[in-house]
């Protein structure tokens, strides 16, 4: 592939601080304030950035604010076909590990929606997802280890969620506060935006094409 075509993300390695915040998850959700708030990278390769992603992490595990806005239609989910759902998806591996081309054991994705799930698929769901070509699962994820909320807005939606340390293999903030981490926000109606390098690149499923979470106070 020439070097005109590489997405500029993939030419560089991204850390970027995760504030603490202390309890992460209550009656209203994520409340996390602008001081949160996860740079957007996609700005380099003159992309939209549609969404606003925060980010919060304590010793219970991480916590996310995404505000989509700029949308006419409402999203398209459905909790039957998560992947294909308009929503967040985010990747996480709790050692950093840049040199390897296929997730391990301690590599996660798991996708929060907006809508999709309950009869009249108006609420919210949270699943993990496999990753492909992945050479180890992480450990089973314990029931409730994953929460999701969100907010109907006029131009689009808020969705906050939840992954307890229980759902992360390997989570363990005082010996590695650095965590690989990417996200996508996808929308049928907007597009993809994701945290480092998207779409060509094989994100998905590939760990070395991720950012790094630092964890701090």
């Amino acid at each position: 592939m020439p070097d005109s075509l590489l997405p500029k993300r993939f030419l560089f390695r991204f850390s970027l601080a995760c504030r603490y915040h202390d309890p992460l998850w209550g009656a209203e959700g994520a409340t996390l304030d602008e001081t949160y708030r996860l740079v957007s990278l996609a700005e380099l390769e003159d992309r939209a950035a549609p969404a606003e992603v925060r980010a919060a992490w304590s010793e219970a595990g991480l916590a996310f604010r995404v505000r989509v806005s700029g949308k006419r239609q409402a999203p398209w989910c459905r909790a039957n076909r998560p992947e294909d759902s308009d929503g967040l998806q985010v990747y996480v591996d709790t050692r950093d590990v840049h040199n390897v081309h296929r997730a391990g054991r301690f590599c996660h994705r798991f996708v929060f929606l907006p809508g999709g799930g309950g009869r009249r698929l108006d609420e919210p769901a949270a699943e993990w997802l496999p990753i492909h070509r992945a050479r180890q699962q992480p450990q089973a994820i314990p029931a409730r280890a994953l929460q999701v909320r969100s907010e109907k807005r006029i131009d689009g939606y808020l969705l906050e969620a939840l992954v307890a340390a229980e759902a992360l293999t390997g989570f363990d903030p005082a010996e590695h506060p650095r965590l690989g981490f990417t996200y996508a926000v996808l929308d049928r109606e907007l597009g993809e935006q994701t945290l480092g390098a998207g779409s060509p690149m094989p994100y998905q499923e590939d760990p070395s094409l991720w950012a790094t979470l630092e964890l701090t106070r």
